[in-house]
């Protein structure tokens, strides 16, 4: 039977013999039903009709995104260290090219994924590569729509998914939603891989939070200051957002900390709102 993937947020489900009535993950307040109507396709139905772009970042670091723009739109990324490889959030299209193409690079030892808007086929992801584990947190449990034994749920604040990287659970947009530390990254400096957990924006001097992008609900103060101050304690000069050319290539740290007191100031907390917030 196939496994029908949600042409909206390009989520696939479980094996059914014809697609489901609904997509949960559309029809929750953060996200929406295309306006005509819920609509469903296949990996084999896409191939053919989709490709999978693979751009280098940085030594150790390649997006890769599907043309044309698919689902949400958004870019995976593959982290290569001597410990292993890491592809960071899925997308929907999977193809022997794709799959060629990252075995060439050593191919996949672990899969991680920021919140459910990003599971993409990860459960395929993981096949093509010998049953990969898929970490998702617990928190976001019932969002999987494709049950695995291939997918591990982690609990608490931080997972190492491999060696050398951490996950860290910032909650927020999901009530699991995480962010990838790969201090290896920019070249020592540290490199911060956040979905949209931690959104880069237009003006790449800053990022931003939100509970539904696409519906523009913002975060209570009161979560994006415990972003804030939990990502405190990690060093990182770039951050890589979820979707092309949404990157903080220099200072990121900082960028996160004065998005974090602008938002705090614009939602009412006042200068210093971050800093008076930490003490509270």
């Amino acid at each position: 039977m196939p496994c029908h993937i949600c042409v909206t947020c390009g989520v696939q489900h479980a094996e059914s013999d014809r697609p489901p009535a609904a997509c949960s993950i559309c029809e929750d307040e953060r996200q929406y039903v295309g306006w005509g109507g819920q609509r469903w396709t296949t990996v084999p139905d896409m191939a053919g009709r989709y490709r999978n772009q693979l751009d280098d970042q940085e030594p150790g670091l390649a997006s890769l995104r599907t043309e044309p723009h698919f689902g949400i739109g958004q870019r995976a990324f593959l982290v290569q260290t001597p410990a292993g490889n890491l592809l960071w959030d899925c997308l929907s299209l999977i193809d022997e090219e794709s799959v060629a193409a990252l075995a060439e690079r050593g191919g996949i030892d672990a899969i991680a994924i920021s919140h459910p808007h990003f599971y993409g086929t990860c459960v395929e992801w993981s096949a093509a590569f010998g049953d990969a584990p898929v970490y998702i947190h617990r928190a976001d449990a019932p969002w999987v729509m494709r049950p695995s034994s291939s997918v591990v749920l982690w609990d608490g604040e931080a997972a190492e998914p491999l060696p050398g990287l951490t996950l860290v659970h910032l909650g927020g947009h999901f009530d699991g939603a995480a962010v990838l530390h790969w201090p290896a990254g920019a070249g020592g400096r540290g490199a911060l891989l956040t979905g949209d957990t931690i959104q880069v924006v237009m003006d790449r001097r800053f990022v931003s939070f939100m509970w539904s992008y696409p519906n523009l609900v913002p975060l209570k103060p009161e979560q994006v200051t415990a972003i804030a101050s939990r990502m405190a304690g990690y060093d990182f000069d770039r951050m890589y957002g979820a979707f092309e050319g949404r990157s903080v290539l220099g200072d990121a740290a900082a960028a996160l900390s004065r998005s974090a007191e602008r938002y705090l100031k614009r939602m009412g907390a006042g200068p210093g709102g971050l800093e008076g917030r930490r003490g509270a």
